[in-house]
């Protein structure tokens, strides 16, 4: 059995919260049930477990998120979290699979299907990032006309935005504004 490290706010669980408000709220978005089951192999999750009957609850979880994401002071995007852990049963346990992940916490019972698991460890996962770091590291893209939501996983913690295009498209036309008034 080998034991991984804790990984905080760079946990699965957060980077796969970000990927299904994106996939469901964003203009760009894909949240069919192709699209569902592929976020869920990406980030780590049982994927072969995703029945069709799973989509409306990964896309109605999405759809709460996003009003974390969106929340621009502590005090709201706390109240959120906490209706939702109260909302959900946990039974947290330590599992290992031997996959790479080794030795780790599960907060949904053994039995809870899938959107369940997923809505706890996404959950828990946004919460503990929410008390180490506060709103600093989550947002909705800086980049005009953008939509989609970022969590920063960075060491510097200083990023405001959902891609490096969008980083890289803000900054050339910031550039180029600077120019034109030179």
């Amino acid at each position: 059995m080998r034991i991984s490290g804790y990984s905080g706010y760079k946990s699965h669980g957060v980077s796969a919260a970000v990927a299904l408000v994106n996939a469901v709220t964003s203009r760009d978005g894909d949240d069919s049930e192709d699209a569902l089951r592929g976020l869920l192999r990406d980030h780590g999750f049982f994927w072969r477990q995703f029945e069709p009957g799973h989509a409306e609850a990964f896309r109605e979880w999405g759809r709460i998120l996003r009003r974390f994401f969106e929340a621009t002071d502590l005090e709201t995007a706390v109240d959120l979290l906490n209706e939702q852990l109260l909302s959900i049963p946990m039974h947290p346990h330590l599992a290992d699979h031997g996959d790479p992940a080794g030795l780790h916490i599960h907060y949904a019972p053994p039995s809870a299907v899938l959107p369940h698991r997923f809505r706890a460890t996404t959950l828990m996962n946004l919460s503990e990032l929410v008390c180490e770091y506060g709103l600093n590291r989550t947002g909705v893209c800086a980049a005009e006309g953008c939509d989609r939501v970022y969590a920063d996983t960075s060491r510097s913690g200083r990023r405001r935005f959902c891609s490096e295009s969008c980083a890289n498209r803000t900054n050339v036309a910031a550039f180029r504004a600077r120019r034109r008034r030179a």
